[in-house]
């Protein structure tokens, strides 16, 4: 079974593909760094809940969808 840590990083990549933007824009649009970016996608570090959200809202996704969160 994967961990949260990694359904998180999976449910990113996912989002981040879906979106066709790049992690070059997504960062820009986020104030974080591309590489920064790749490590929340690969699950070497976790977005805080203020970038987490940053995120969900310029990809228009569900922060539910991300953190796996089943109702």
């Amino acid at each position: 079974m994967r961990s949260l840590d990694e359904q998180i990083s999976e449910n990113l990549r996912r989002e981040i593909v879906t979106s066709g933007k790049s992690k070059t824009e997504i960062a820009k649009a986020i104030g974080v760094s591309k590489p920064t970016v790749s490590q929340y996608v690969s699950g070497r570090i976790q977005p805080t809940l203020a970038t987490l959200s940053k995120l969900c809202s310029y990809l228009d996704c569900s922060a539910d969808d991300i953190l796996n969160i089943k109702k």
